[in-house]
């Protein structure tokens, strides 16, 4: 009998992933810069037991704000901050460029999160990729080259950095007048041609030793960053079967990096909106996506080649729309877009099953979001998944409360904590400092 239980991690953000969530009956607008609010909603879940939560660092404004609020509206780092002195068990992990970031910075700051919390860290190591980005530094965005080459010499300098302070150099002995050992402490003299760092930090090692390492790039550049550090992976796919090409893609590179396939873990996206009916949940979904329908229209219409009017919103495409669709070869939606529609659902229904959305989208009652997971989960498309719900205030409750049980049930899920940091809820291998495993050439 396999034993596997599959792991859950939230895209952890003030209102839900819906635009309109904001506006959602119940959820206080104000919820945008509230801490409380994030601590309630990290509360809901550790309640269901999850993995941990995903912060991304959204840092510049891509939004109209006269009707639709930014992604999020504080420093990620800072918020968990405040987060984890009000949890126990949970983790987190957030952004953090290496791309218009020091090494030295991310390494103090990640690892203060660590100790602050006990063990429950995380850092996603990613490089920017907006012009805008780049504009908040006063800088142009170096060629992807290059920023892949100070992402590759950031991660190991900030490892080596959290490994400065060894593990055993505190000593704290207050009649023998020694704090901690001096040649336990040292720099580590690190250069590389984009970054480098005398060291060391003053920071001792928390209970899971230093952070850890997730990866949430694409392409081969993703891929060797993954293969080489990375303990967990933010997936975005759309289909089961380039989940799996993806899981297994990763799995290759980290063992062309000398490493244990299973010691990276894969993360596709799921999507939620929980109802007892689809119906509801159809409806619920349309409500907050309202303002967006426009663009959205033109947007299926695009994926399926056929022109689509607003006007036309809630009918269903005719048999002659039907007959001259032709899905777009280069988005993998496409297919299920047309799907939906020759089910014979109306325009608006079929953009609330979320077919533009870039992570499959369960609409209806929660043993539909537990038979998703599932499926993928048994298919080998998944380790886990990264859950974001349509709304923060009452969707993650929803998913506790009617999805959680099922998956326990069917033995899919932990019913418990087995541990209390990031390492021990993902299963992650002991590391203290720069892997040793990585040679010259892979630097």
């Amino acid at each position: 009998m396999n034993d596997k239980k599959m792991l859950i991690g939230m895209h952890f953000n003030p209102y839900g992933s819906q635009p309109g969530a904001w506006r959602h009956p119940g959820v206080d607008p104000a919820s945008y810069t509230n801490v409380d609010a994030m601590v309630r909603h990290a509360r809901a879940a550790e309640r269901g037991k999850f993995q941990f939560l995903f912060m991304p660092d959204f840092q510049i404004i891509d939004v109209d704000v006269e009707d639709e609020p930014p992604k999020f509206g504080l420093d990620p780092l800072l918020t968990l901050v405040a987060v984890a002195r009000e949890t126990e068990r949970i983790g987190f992990v957030a952004t953090g460029s290496t791309t218009f970031n020091e090494p030295y910075n991310l390494a103090r700051q990640f690892k203060a999160l660590d100790v602050i919390s006990h063990g429950r860290a995380g850092w996603n190591a990613v490089p920017s990729s907006n012009p805008a980005v780049a504009a908040n530094y006063g800088r142009e965005m170096p060629s992807r080259q290059e920023k892949y080459e100070r992402l590759h010499e950031t991660v190991q300098l900030v490892q080596a950095l959290w490994g400065s302070w060894e593990r055993d150099a505190y000593i704290g002995d207050v009649a023998a007048g020694r704090f901690a050992d001096a040649k336990k402490v040292q720099p580590i003299n690190l250069q590389g041609r984009h970054v480098g760092s005398r060291g060391p930090l003053p920071t001792p090692p928390s209970e899971q030793g230093q952070p850890v390492i997730f990866q949430a790039g694409g392409g081969g550049n993703g891929l060797a960053v993954a293969g080489r550090y990375a303990s967990g992976v933010i997936g975005a796919t759309f289909t089961i079967d380039d989940a799996r090409a993806q899981r297994e893609a990763i799995r290759a590179a980290a063992a062309a990096a000398g490493r244990d396939p299973d010691e990276v873990k894969f993360f596709p996206g799921v999507m939620t909106t929980i109802a007892p009916t689809r119906r509801e949940a159809l409806d619920r979904r349309a409500a907050l996506m309202e303002q967006d329908f426009p663009q959205r229209v033109s947007y299926l219409g695009s994926m399926l080649g056929i022109p689509l009017e607003i006007d036309r919103l809630d009918q269903p495409l005719t048999p002659a729309q039907l007959a001259r669709v032709r899905p777009s070869q280069f988005d993998p939606r496409s297919d299920r877009a047309l799907a939906v529609a020759r089910e014979g659902w109306t325009i608006r229904d079929i953009l609330a099953h979320g077919v533009i959305d870039y992570h499959p989208v369960i609409t209806g009652p929660g043993s539909e979001v537990a038979d998703h997971m599932q499926e993928w989960f048994e298919a080998g498309a998944a380790d886990g998944f990264w859950l974001s719900p349509d709304v923060s205030e009452d969707g993650i409750d929803a998913f506790v409360d009617e999805v959680v049980p099922i998956l326990q049930e069917r033995g899919l899920f932990h019913h418990d904590y087995e541990g209390s940091t990031l390492r021990d809820h993902l299963g992650a291998r002991a590391q203290y400092g720069l892997d040793p495993r990585l040679t010259p050439e892979q630097g």
